[in-house]
Formats: structure tokens, sequence, C-alpha cells
């Protein structure tokens, strides 16, 4: 039975909001799940869905990207990952009728929420030029259409290739093939917008972009920190892990300019304390720093190491044998100058020598960070600042110790070693160019701000997205829509609507994919996919469910169709790839490292992990050959007088631009979204009262005033001088041009803003 879409949109005057909450999960959040599972389901497809989620011959949650232990429970999932499976497992549909009713224009009015909430996209659908509407069309058509749009650009750099990070293994690494043998490294993806700075970062100092620990590491860390991130809504399963890690004698700190409450107190909904009792309480040390404050954190307790006399404060053995850089990083942090950090980071000196002791008292350290640290200017310096942290202590390529970016989306970290990279790797190109006999090109392609700008200046053409939301994931929305209607043509290949559907080039497709909880049937018999987790573990997902129409194609099918249709004779296989996965597989086996032997290790129960030199032999593959320590300026961000900091932070009830309801329970907001979290303190200093409708305005160097109207201004417990918001409401204040540095990310928290009364 298919189950309705709100007729209506919402507005926010039935907003409510209370007291945040003080713990996460729990009944309360089994409760969420199963209403948003059954509204969108139904009871039995419901059942039979979530008992298959994160099994091991089970399909990928499409939600986070935390990593699932040998030991599965029954109901391996949390409440964001129920509402992900249920959005894309629900049985409502977008269906030709519904677009013969509604114009895009309307549908460009509309709210994140109510689009998301429409349903399933069941056939292929074009915006013909002029049209007010979007009009069914076949395969074949859409196909040749974008391939004819492609063929007809005077370079292969005025098409773009976006892609999200919900993409299988196998459909990245077909996709960004056929951008190369197209001509282009134009290949920008989400990892430009949240974690680019973390792999910027980690290439330069360890040698590999990624994290450098496992689940059982987290298992054995003495101390954990967890910086710039809220695991009880982004990545609620890291609570259970983080419980596990208290039980076995970890101490954690929070490093956060809000208390959130995942991190005060866990009730596990799959422990009877979690149900009856009072759960556990996860941080030993709340660090309520301000914006921006974390590279001065981070270098007081390297300037508190460095002068310790503890014995042991310095691994001298590590350093000596192992990295590089030490007298240089030395001088600079030896000249701190503590005024700055302790107006940087909103903190007393005691609060920090505090820490140190936690520091000082543990062997092994993890420290766990995720855009709370990658969207800022300095956000570079910042993560090498944390790897100063951990090398001084020999805390990289130590059981228990680590670097941990928490990545977002499902496969994001795959879809960069599939080869989805702007810059790639000369030896990645020569092992696809020895692949596929083809040779391809060595020029830099755009990442997604440079995309933007390119569409803009009207350098880039045509734009293609494989999943995701482009339009609601990218800064300044403005310029961003400018960008994309300016297109000749825009292509999306999607699960569900979206606004990015709304903002249209002259000419515009939707290109139904088939989801990760569905049957991927292909001519040599039924295929599985496949990703990598946060950790570098990669397995198998395989869909149960009919698909949502006969008119899907999956991801893998769609690009080898568009390729032939494109490229002709290229000499790649492309039906053999569409036909059976395995030969992606076998592909990818000689191409990329560490995935010898894939077809057959990725079929074993919970699949395998990619080799990581630092963590597996202390080996650091950089251009020294050594782990680098680093020299980082402090600059404090100063704010102007009446002005405050903002971050741009997800509601409860969303993940990434999915907006699943209009709730966010942990901090005590009810039927609304429009809402900024400023400390009480600064609202009463700003002659602000709590409840008042203001307006947010962003000031930045270029004098442009960008302006998200009509927020309720809400007293919370925030970092003073700091504010919060929701995006993608507020990516309207992130200038395109305001980006950290090295890694082009959008620093999406660290927005300078002025509440104006409405």
């Amino acid at each position: 039975m298919t189950r309705k879409a709100p007729a209506d949109d919402f507005d926010d005057t039935g907003m409510r909001v209370s007291e945040p909450k003080t713990w996460a999960a729990g009944v309360p959040g089994v409760t969420a799940a199963l209403r948003q599972s059954y509204d969108q389901m139904g009871v039995r497809r419901t059942a039979l869905t979530l008992l298959r989620v994160n099994q091991k011959q089970g399909f990928d949650c499409p939600g986070c990207a935390w990593p699932e232990g040998d030991h599965r429970h029954v109901a391996e999932f949390c409440e964001n990952g129920a509402k992900a499976v249920a959005e894309e497992a629900t049985t409502r549909r977008v269906t030709r009728e519904f677009f013969a009713a509604h114009t895009v224009d309307e549908l460009a009015g509309r709210s994140d929420h109510w689009l998301g909430q429409q349903g399933r996209l069941t056939e292929p659908m074009l915006k013909r030029a002029g049209s007010a509407h979007y009009e069914p069309v076949s395969w074949d058509e859409a196909i040749g259409l974008l391939a004819a749009e492609l063929k007809a650009l005077d370079s292969p750099d005025e098409a773009v290739f976006y892609t999200s990070g919900r993409t299988s293994n196998e459909a990245a690494f077909a996709y960004q093939l056929f951008a190369r043998a197209f001509g282009t490294n134009n290949l920008p993806d989400c990892s430009n917008m949240c974690h680019e700075s973390s792999g910027s970062a980690l290439g330069e100092t360890i040698g590999v972009g990624k994290g450098s620990v496992l689940l059982e590491d987290l298992y054995r860390a003495d101390l954990i920190f967890v910086v710039g991130q809220n695991p009880g809504t982004n990545h609620p399963r890291m609570l259970s892990a983080l419980e596990r890690a208290k039980k076995g004698g970890a101490r954690i700190v929070a490093v956060n300019p809000l208390p959130e409450a995942g991190l005060m107190r866990f009730k596990n909904p799959q422990r009877p304390s979690g149900v009856t009792g009072h759960g556990t309480a996860l941080a030993d040390r709340f660090l309520q720093i301000r914006l921006n404050g974390d590279l001065a954190l981070f270098q007081a307790l390297n300037r508190m190491l460095l002068e310790s006399d503890a014995p042991g404060a310095l691994d001298r053995e590590f350093l000596d044998a192992h990295t590089h850089g030490f007298e240089a990083f030395e001088r600079h942090v030896r000249g701190l100058d503590w005024d700055d950090v302790l107006e940087a980071t909103g903190l007393t000196r005691g609060e920090i020598a505090a820490t140190l002791g936690d520091v000082l008292a543990s062997e092994r350290i993890v420290v766990c960070w995720a855009m709370g640290l990658t969207q800022h200017r300095n956000s570079v310096p910042t993560i090498r600042e944390v790897v100063n942290f951990l090398l001084l202590r020999g805390n990289i390529g130590r059981p228990g110790a680590g670097v941990c970016p928490v990545r977002g989306h499902s496969n994001v970290q795959g879809d960069r070693t599939m080869g989805i990279y702007e810059k790639p790797k000369p030896e990645f190109l020569d092992a696809l160019a020895a692949e596929f006999a083809f040779d391809p090109p060595r020029e830099h392609g755009l990442d997604t701000v440079d995309a933007i700008r390119a569409m803009r200046d009207g350098k880039a053409t045509v734009f293609l997205g494989m999943g995701g939301n482009f339009v609601r994931a990218t800064p300044d929305s403005d310029v961003t829509e400018r960008a994309l209607r300016s297109c000749r043509l825009t292509a999306q290949v999607s699960t569900k609507l979206n606004r990015s559907h709304a903002v249209t080039g002259e000419l515009a497709l939707i290109l139904p994919t088939l989801g990760r909880t569905e049957r991927d049937e292909q001519a040599s018999g039924p295929q599985f996919v496949s990703v990598e987790d946060s950790m570098g573990m990669v397995h198998a997902s395989r869909g149960r469910l009919a698909p949502a129409s006969e008119h899907l194609l999956s991801e893998v099918a769609i690009v080898c169709r568009l390729a032939r249709a494109t490229l002709g004779g290229s000499g790649i296989a492309w039906d053999a790839m569409e036909r059976d996965y395995d030969v992606i597989r076998d592909h990818v086996s000689r191409v990329v490292p560490g995935f010898a032997d894939y077809n057959a290790r990725v079929r074993e129960p919970g699949g395998f992990t990619l080799p990581h030199a630092p963590r597996d032999e202390r080996r650091f593959p950089t251009a020294t050959g050594k782990a680098n320590l680093t020299v980082n300026e402090l600059e404090v961000l100063r704010v102007p007088e009446g002005r405050l900091l903002l971050q741009t932070v997800r509601s409860h009830d969303q993940y990434n631009t999915t907006i699943y309801g209009l709730d966010d329970r942990y901090r005590g907001v009810k039927a609304g979204r429009r809402v900024v979290f400023v400390n009480p303190e600064d609202l009463a200093g700003l002659g602000i009262a709590d409840g008042a409708t203001v307006d947010l305005v962003s000031e930045w160097t270029d004098g442009v005033e960008r302006r998200a109207p009509a927020f309720r201004a809400v007293a919370y417990p925030t970092a003073r001088g700091c504010a919060a918001a929701y995006f993608p409401e507020t990516n309207v204040l992130v200038p395109l041009d305001s980006t950290a540095e090295v890694s082009n990310t959008p620093t999406s928290k660290s927005v300078i803003i002025r509440l104006v009364p409405a």
C-alpha cells in the first residue's frame, strides 16, 4: 500500500522550544525510529528491511560511514540510520502525474522537507528548453540527449562530474573512468565540502589521507578526544563504541562549543540499563571551546608537553626514529602566547592544565573529529597540530591510538579511494592508463568551489550529479543557484526528489536510480556492490527489496550506458562492466593499491581491511619518509563588536541535506528549523529577547550582504560569542570565496554574522 506524502508545506508558526536534553537515545530513540519507519514503509516492510541493515549478508546503511564490528546485534542500526532506510524504502512515489501537476518554479519554492517527503522517483524525466514542467522520457532518449550535449562541448573541461558519498565503489570507479576517458579531471565531490581538510593535513603529515584507527583501537584506548563532533546526531552508533571504551577504562574528553546530549549520557537501547536505568555518562571532561579555538588548544597542550618534566611526557625514541621537523616545531610552539590561547579558546589555563593531566596519565590516545574541525580557514593547520599532539607521545602506529576523522556519508571515503578526485596522483593515472590503454588527462580538474565558479562564469555548461543534492550541500546558495541556472544542461542521478531538481539549466534531466535497499539484477544475474567505511573496511552491500519502479537503472548501468553513447568505440568494455560488476572489481584490483583479489576478499563475511602503512608498520610514505611535525601559525579569529561567530549544524531530524522531520529532540526544538542558538548573555548584550525574530546577516571582506531571514533567537548554553543554526537554511550565509587554506573547503563553521531584528 502506498503511504501518502504530505500535501502541504510547513511553516514555523507552531514551533515550540524547551530545555535541551542531557542524554541521548534510549526508548525515545527507538520510538522515533519506528514511528518514521512505519509511516514511510508500513509494519511488514519495516521489519523485513531494518533486520537486514549492516548485516554481513545484508545492505549497507545509506546514512553514515561508521563501521560495524565483527559481532553484530540483530538490530545493527541507529535512529537516524532507520530514518535513512525508511526514506529510501518508502512506498511513496513521485510519478509523471506529480510533475504534470507541479511546475519547476513551484517545486523551487517548496521546503527541503516537503520535497524529500514526496517519495521515490520512478522514471526518467526531462525539462525541455523553455518548458515549465518535467515530462517523462525514455532511457534511450535521456542518455542520448546527455551524450549529445557532452560531445557538443568545445572542451571536455566544460563538463562537471559531481559525486555524493552514497555512490558505491563500483559505480564510482566506472564514473571516474568515464570522466577521464572523456578527457577531464573535473570530478568534484562531497569530500571537498567536509573532510578535504583532513585528507590534506594527514597526507602531508603521515602520508595517508585517512584515519589510522580501527574499532578495536577505540576499545583499547586510555583516552579519547571527541573534537568538533556530535555523534549523538551525526554518528549515533559511535555512542555504543564510546560506551564500550568507557567500560574498558577509557576517559573521554569532549571539545565542542555546544553541549551535546550524546556525549553527556548515553542510554543504549540494546541494553537493559539503557531502557530502565541511567545509561552511561560518556564525557569525563567537557571543554566548551570557542569556535575556531581548536588550533590554540592543541598547540597549548603541545607546549605543555614540551615543558613537562613528567616521565615519558615525550616519546623520544619514536620522535628520533620516525619523525621529521622536531626542532622547528619546538621553537615555534615554545613561543606560544598564552593570552592568545585563552582568548581563542575561551577556556581557562586550569582547564587546559587538567586536560594535560589526562594526557600524561594515558599511554594510548585517539583523537576523533568531524566537520567542527574541517570547515574553518585554518582547518588544515589545526589538524596538522592534532597530528603533532599525537606524534609527541608516539600515538600513531600503536594499538589503541591514532587519528580518527569520522566521515559522514556512507561511502564518501570509498569514492575517493576509487579515484573520485580532481587532483589524481600520477601513480593512479599511470595504473589507469596501463589497464585501459588510454592516456588520462593529467591537468588537475575542478573541485566543488571551483566548479561553481566555472559554471557561474560560463566556463562549464554541463553538470552531471551522481547522487546527492548539490544545490543544498554547497555554500553561497544564491551564487550556486545562479551558476546552475546558467548551464546548458543539468542532470541528476537520484533516488528521491530534492531542490537540485528544481534549480536547472536550460535543459534538465532526472535519472532515477536504484537504492541500497533494492535488488540489482543485471544480464549476468543478481549483483552486489561494495563500500568503504570511515576506518578503511571494505564490505559488500546486497539489497533485497523489489525496485521502487520497473524503470529504474542502477548507477553502474547509467554510467556504462552514458559512456557507450558518448565515447563510442573507446576500447573500454562498458557492456561487460554493466553486465557483471565482478568485471569492475577485477579492474579495480589491478588499478587501486590494497584491492588485490578484490572479488574473493569482498565476498568474505565482513569484507576486508585496507592497508594503512602508518598504522600497520609505522611507515610514513611522505616526502621525507617520516611523519612530519609541522609549524602552524596561530591567528586568533577576532569578531567585531556586536557580531557573533556562526557555525552551521545539523538538526537531530536530518542527515546532511536530507530533512527527515522538523524536531531536534536533543536541543529542545519541535516543529521548526529556522532557529539560531545564542548564549543568553550574548542575547542580552545585543538587546535581543529570547524568542525574538531576527534576520541573520553575514559579513565578509567582499562587502556583499548575505541574509537568511526570519529566524527565532533561542537562548542556549553555547560558548560565549558563538552561535549555531541549521544548514542548509544558512548555507546562503557562507561566502563562496571564504575557504580553508590548502583544502578549499567552505568555512561553514566560521561565519561572522550580526542579528538584525525582523
